[in-house]
């Protein structure tokens, strides 16, 4: 394990400065924490973004995982731009870090990250989505392609026929294309019979709700098409579909993913079908504990595997659950997610 050079630095000064009858209990007592603390595991947390709500809850669950099992762990988030992570993640091997986990802003791009860890000798977790075309060490995620199998099913459960749309996430995410790939498993059977015509299908740069809305808005009001029903990526695509289509909302399912909050009203309220729910706190506990057996050398065992188009990664896949009006209660309140007061207020 790497020592953080600030810290042996800090120590030095604080000894130079005064002699051992000089020193404070409050200045001992600093001293011997940060003694302590440059030999526990110190993990770097390198997110995409902290602009959906979601992935407050992901920081908050990996650091407190991490310090819970004795590591220390810094968290900078890049808000979407692939540049701005490269910096960060250079930052955090600069600064020692043992091992990083990383939610890439770019699934391509990000093997930058990856290499550049790798020849500071710290391993990489990928978070959530995929880094492809790289040696990457390991992947915590959900099974992804399930998610869109079970988006699909939502609004087939409704409707089983008709002019569909598809609404996905960013095309530079991996997870956006496994997400439509598990959706048109359950969607094409039915396109090739002539039940269902994808009449719009289009990724959203940036998983953006507001370019959705603008792009769905546009198509509508370009083409005399009566959508039928809408699958989307993610909740805030979601949203941005209902807006779209105002009153008509309650009539097309609509279905999503992330269980937000706002998603699990409007659930309630009849104008999204449904959600499918990823449980973040047990995404975070496994990541985290994998992180600092990486760093302490354990030996490391996973379900399988994952190709990144480079080789196939060792991985750990989580299965979401499918969430709409009739389970809520017990797929959300009791798991935690959300409160019983905070959905019904």
């Amino acid at each position: 394990m790497k020592h953080i050079g600030w810290l042996s630095l800090i120590i030095l000064l604080l000894l130079a400065a005064c002699t051992s009858s000089d020193i404070t209990s409050d200045e001992q007592n600093a001293v011997t924490k940060l003694r302590t603390d440059k030999d526990k595991v110190y993990v770097g947390f390198a997110l995409d973004t902290l602009k959906e709500d979601r992935w407050y809850r992901d920081k908050e669950y990996v650091e407190s995982k991490v310090k819970e099992l004795g590591g220390n762990i810094k968290t900078l988030a890049a808000n979407g731009n692939q540049e701005v992570q490269i910096e960060q993640v250079k930052l955090l091997i600069n600064e020692g870090i043992d091992v990083l986990i990383i939610v890439p802003s770019n699934s391509e791009a990000s093997s930058e990250a990856v290499e550049l860890a790798h020849d500071a000798g710290v391993k990489v977790i990928a978070y959530d989505k995929l880094i492809l075309g790289t040696e990457l060490d390991y992947y915590v995620s959900f099974d992804n392609e399930k998610v869109g199998e079970l988006q699909a099913q939502i609004v087939l459960d409704k409707v089983n026929n008709g002019n569909f749309a598809y609404v996905g996430g960013a095309e530079t995410d991996n997870n956006a294309l496994l997400v439509r790939n598990g959706a048109m498993k359950v969607l094409q059977p039915l396109i090739d019979k002539g039940d269902i015509d994808l009449v719009y299908d289009k990724y959203t740069d940036n998983w953006s709700k507001d370019i959705a809305e603008e792009q769905l808005s546009e198509f509508l009001n370009s083409n005399n098409i009566q959508l039928d029903g809408i699958v989307t990526g993610y909740d805030g695509l979601a949203e941005g579909a209902v807006n779209v289509l105002g009153d008509q909302a309650e009539d097309i399912p609509i279905s999503g993913q992330d269980a937000e909050l706002n998603a699990i009203k409007r659930i309630l309220e009849g104008t999204q079908a449904g959600t499918v729910y990823k449980p973040i706190e047990d995404l975070a506990d496994q990541a985290a504990n994998l992180a600092m057996d990486v760093a302490n050398g354990t030996e490391i065992t996973t379900d399988g595997t994952v190709n990144n188009q480079k080789i196939d990664v060792p991985s750990i896949l989580l299965e979401p659950i499918r969430v709409n009006k009739d389970n809520i209660n017990e797929t959300i309140i009791e798991s935690g997610h959300f409160t019983e007061e905070e959905i019904y207020e």
